[in-house]
C-alpha cells in the first residue's frame, strides 16, 4: 500500500486520463492480460476477473461462487419458465446516468452482438433466454425457453451497462470509449500487455472501497512477477509459482493467501473400447473397463504427497468434482485413502495380479506442474505392479488427440465455472452427444447418471436439484467414471498491512482487498 498525493498524468496509456490528486493507492501484480476492455465479449479468466471490478451483473457470484444479489435486490419465479426481477433503487452509472429496467434489457440484447469473433462467447448464457422486457423502471421479467434452474448462474456472467450502449460494438468499447459499469470502480486507462487503471466510483451502491486509484500491472513472467511483490514495487500478486512459495512465506513483510480452487485436477480412462491403444492386459482386452482395476488406480495415488511435495501445498486432494462448500458437493462421499496394499489386492481380484502395461498422456504446459504430476502418478502406478509409461506434450497437440480418443489414459482440468456440481459433471461425465459430454474424452457412460442430471437441469427447486445432483455424483464415483486427484490452488501474496479473503474462481478484487 502506498500512501501518495500527486498528480499524474498517465502518459503511458493508451488512453489519456486527466490529472488526479490521488490520496491512496494500490499497485496488483496479475499474471496475465486483459485482451478486451468489453465485458461480454470473451469468457476467459482474466477479462471476467477485471470486469468485476467494473461491471455488475443482475445478481453477482461471491468468494465461493454463490448467488448474491447485485443490480436485483430479489427475484422470484412466477412460473416454470418465468422469472421476475426487482431491481436496486438509486444506482448509478459511472457516467453519472441512472440505472434502470431498460438497461437490463439492453445489455442482455447486446449479448449476441459482442459475442460476434470471439474466441469463447457469452452467448451460452443467453441462449436459454426467450423474451426479457422492463415491467417498469425497478422491475425486468424474463421469460425462457424451459424450465432454467442456473438462469441465475447465467446472468451473474452478463455484465450490465448502460442502454445506450446496446449496439455499440467491442471495438469501440477497446478503445477506452464506454467502458461504464455500475461497479466499485470506474474506468480510467488501459495500456494492453502492460496496465489497467481504475479510479474509485464513490457513488457506488456497495461498500465503498478502500482505494482512491489501483493499477493492474501485468507480469506474465512469474519471476518478474515474484520480484515485483519482494522488492515492493507492488502491493500484492496473483498466482504464486509453486517453487517460490517457501521464499515469499519466509519473507517478513509478506502474507500469503493459499485456498482451494474450483478447477479438479482428474483422470480419465478408456470405458468404451474392449481393445484400447495404450492399456492392454495379458489377453490383449482393455482393464480400465473394470471397476476394480479403476479403484485400485485410485488408492494408489498419494493425493497429499502430490500437493505437499509437488504443488509446494498449492491444492486440496479430492475425492469429488467439486469443493466443500459448492451446490452439489455431497459430504457423504469420502476421498480414497493411499492404500497401495489394498490396490494390489483388487488388482489381483481383477485378474490382475502381474499388472498390466499403461501408457499415461499428458499435457506438459497447460496446468501448473503438469508434466511433474503425471510423473509421479506414473511411478505410484508402477508400485502397485501396472508397467507404466508417462507422455507428455505441449497441450496444443494433447487435446487434440485426446478428444480425438487417440489415447487410453489421460489428465485433464475442469472448472466449475456455474458455481454448482452440474457444470463439471455434464462435460465430462454425461454420456458423450451432440449436446452432451462434450469434455467426455474416456466415453464413460451411465443411464443413472444422465437421468439425474437431465432431471436436475430442468428442476428449479433448489433442495430437489441439488439432491439430483448428488445423486448423480455418487453414482459417477461410485464407478469412478473419472478419478479426481486434487484442486488446484489459487494464491495471492501481498503485503502484511493488507488482507484479502481469496476466491474459489481465482478472480483479484481490489475492492475485496482491505488495508488492516
Amino acid at each position: 500500500m502506498r500512501m501518495t498525493v500527486l498528480a499524474a498524468v498517465l502518459a503511458a496509456s493508451a488512453f489519456g486520463a486527466p490529472a488526479t490528486a490521488w490520496s491512496e493507492s494500490l499497485t496488483i501484480g496479475l499474471a496475465a492480460s486483459t485482451t478486451s476492455m468489453d465485458p461480454q465479449f470473451y469468457v476467459v479468466g482474466p477479462n471476467s476477473a477485471m470486469a468485476r471490478n467494473i461491471f455488475d451483473g443482475l445478481v453477482n457470484q461471491d468468494q465461493k461462487q454463490r448467488i448474491q444479489p447485485a443490480l436485483a435486490e430479489s427475484w422470484r419465479v412466477v412460473d416454470d419458465t418465468t422469472w421476475e426481477f426487482s431491481l436496486r433503487a438509486n444506482v448509478k452509472f459511472h457516467d453519472g446516468s441512472a440505472f434502470s429496467a431498460a438497461d437490463v434489457v439492453a445489455s442482455i440484447n447486446r449479448v449476441p452482438l459482442a459475442s460476434q469473433n470471439s474466441p469463447s462467447s457469452f452467448a451460452a448464457y443467453v441462449r436459454d433466454i426467450a423474451e426479457v422486457t422492463a415491467v417498469d423502471p425497478l422491475t425486468v421479467r424474463i421469460k425462457t425457453r424451459g424450465p432454467t434452474p442456473l438462469l441465475l448462474n447465467n446472468l451473474s456472467r452478463i455484465a450490465i451497462l448502460p442502454a445506450a450502449m446496446e449496439k455499440v460494438p467491442t471495438q469501440e468499447l477497446n478503445t477506452g470509449k464506454g467502458v461504464i459499469g455500475t461497479g466499485p470502480f470506474k474506468f480510467a486507462s488501459w495500456t494492453p500487455d502492460d496496465r489497467v487503471v481504475l479510479e474509485r466510483w464513490d457513488s457506488y451502491w456497495g461498500e465503498k472501497p478502500a482505494w482512491d486509484k489501483v493499477t493492474f500491472r501485468v507480469f506474465k513472467n512469474s519471476s518478474a512477477r515474484v520480484a515485483a511483490i519482494l522488492s515492493g514495487d507492488v502491493d500484492m500478486i496473483e498466482s504464486i509459482p509453486t517453487a517460490d512459495m517457501r521464499n515469499i512465506e519466509k519473507a517478513n513483510a509478506l502474507g500469503v493467501v493459499n485456498i482451494a480452487g474450483n478447477r479438479i485436477m482428474y483422470l480419465h480412462m478408456d470405458q468404451a473400447r474392449d481393445e484400447s491403444p495404450f492399456a492392454k492386459g495379458p489377453d490383449g482386452k482393455n482393464p480400465l473397463k473394470n471397476p476394480d482395476v479403476r479403484r485400485a488406480l485410485s488408492l494408489s495415488i498419494n493425493r497429499q504427497a502430490l500437493v505437499e511435495r509437488i504443488m509446494d501445498g498449492q491444492g486440496a486432494p479430492a475425492g469429488q468434482l467439486v469443493p466443500d462448500g459448492y451446490f452439489g458437493y455431497d459430504p457423504a462421499i469420502k476421498l480414497d485413502a493411499y492404500d497401495p496394499a489394498k490396490a494390489k489386492e483388487l488388482l489381483a481380484r481383477a485378474g490382475y495380479p502381474g499388472g498390466f502395461a499403461l501408457t499415461f498422456h499428458a499435457s506438459n504446459d497447460r496446468y501448473p506442474n503438469d508434466s511433474k504430476i503425471a510423473q509421479a502418478i506414473g511411478q505410484m502406478f508402477s508400485r502397485i505392479g501396472i508397467k507404466t509409461e508417462v507422455t507428455t506434450m505441449p497441450g496444443s497437440v494433447y487435446f487434440t488427440r485426446a478428444s480425438a480418443l487417440e489415447f487410453s489414459f489421460i489428465m485433464g482440468g475442469a472448472a466449475v465455472e456455474t458455481g454448482e456440481a452440474s457444470g463439471v459433471l455434464g462435460p465430462i461425465l454425461e454420456s458423450y452427444g451432440e449436446k452432451a459430454g462434450q469434455g467426455n474424452r474416456g466415453r464413460y457412460s451411465n443411464p443413472q447418471v444422465d437421468k439425474a442430471l437431465s432431471e436436475a437441469r430442468a428442476t428449479l427447486d433448489d433442495a430437489r436439484r441439488e439432491q439430483l445432483l448428488r445423486q448423480a455424483t455418487e453414482t459417477a464415483m461410485t464407478d469412478l467414471g473419472v478419478i479426481p486427484v486434487f484442486f488446484l490452488a489459487n494464491t495471492w501474496a501481498l503485503k502484511k498491512s493488507l488482507s484479502y479473503e481469496g476466491r474459489s474462481d481465482g478472480y483479484t478484487l481490489a475492492s475485496d482487498v482491505k488495508p488492516k
